[in-house]
């Protein structure tokens, strides 16, 4: 084990996040010129013994794991306790020739942004595996919830269509962004993003929650203001009292799957358009942001 990794942990995964993202030949949009899906991240921690995480299991749904449920489901012969345990979160901002595509589309997913969908996220699952592994091989055991056998959708009276472990709640737990009006986490780095996470059996300091509302960094929820994203999305599954998931879910297929077969040639879906285009894209918004 390195002495980075002995005495500076979170500097240790923070650099193995960023160095996969950098020289894995799997990010990638699988596009003839091999471009590169994602370019940077940024990382957040938080305890496995917060109780936000309980807290999810109201707003979410009592199906919710807990870090310590998915830990124990993993590792069942190890005895720990939720504090012992620490939830990993990171977000790739989308790349920003990703983004300017997107944001001139009114109807259907930009071809860099369907592949980003789904070849940036095949390459998210690969950052999960390497996550956990390089600390499974360090002697920290570790679990990626969202590439368990046991993961799966659920009905949720909150959110209509939630799961077993939610990336973006595992982000906002760990001081990495709010939620906004379409339902996407508005981060430092905007909500154009992805996101993954892994639970391991390490001590690292929690990253503070720089806000005290899950849809503070939202100009429409906490002001009033902007709410560009409800124009911009083709499917009308946005307005001032939310997110329709059934509209939403209904346009990515067939909608969006059938355009990105037929215009991109390959198997796939996407939109995004609520997250370019809108002020809280790139960074966390401000009133000098809205027109």
């Amino acid at each position: 084990m390195s002495e980075t990794a002995m005495d500076h942990p979170s500097t240790w995964i923070e650099s193995i996040i960023l160095d996969f993202i950098q020289a894995s030949p799997d990010n990638t949009l699988s596009d003839p010129g091999s471009e590169k899906a994602w370019e940077q991240a940024i990382v957040g921690f938080s305890s496995g013994s917060d109780p936000i995480y309980e807290q999810f299991k109201t707003v979410v749904g009592p199906f919710h794991w807990t870090p310590l449920e998915i830990f124990a489901m993993a590792f069942p012969d190890q005895k720990v306790s939720a504090d012992e345990l620490t939830v990993i979160s990171w977000v790739m901002p989308q790349r920003e020739a990703t983004k300017l595509d997107n944001r001139k589309e009114t109807a259907y997913p930009a071809e860099r942004w369907a592949r980003a969908r789904i070849f940036g996220e095949k390459f998210n699952e690969k950052l999960r595996s390497h996550v956990a592994a390089s600390l499974n091989e360090a002697g920290f055991p570790a679990v990626a919830p969202s590439l368990s056998p046991e993961w799966e959708f659920k009905q949720s009276d909150e959110y209509v269509f939630a799961s077993t472990w939610s990336e973006r709640h595992a982000a906002h737990a760990s001081g990495l962004g709010t939620f906004g009006l379409c339902d996407g986490l508005i981060t430092p780095v905007g909500k154009a993003m992805r996101t993954g996470s892994v639970v391991a059996r390490i001590g690292i300091p929690p990253t503070p929650r720089p806000y005290t509302s899950h849809v503070e960094y939202c100009l429409f929820l906490t002001e009033g203001l902007c709410g560009k994203c409800i124009s911009r999305c083709p499917a009308g599954a946005i307005d001032e009292s939310g997110h329709d998931k059934r509209k939403c879910r209904a346009y990515l297929n067939p909608v969006s799957s059938d355009y990105v077969k037929a215009q991109y040639k390959f198997d796939g879906y996407g939109c995004g358009l609520c997250q370019t285009g809108v002020p809280c894209e790139s960074g966390i918004p401000g009133r000098k942001d809205v027109p």
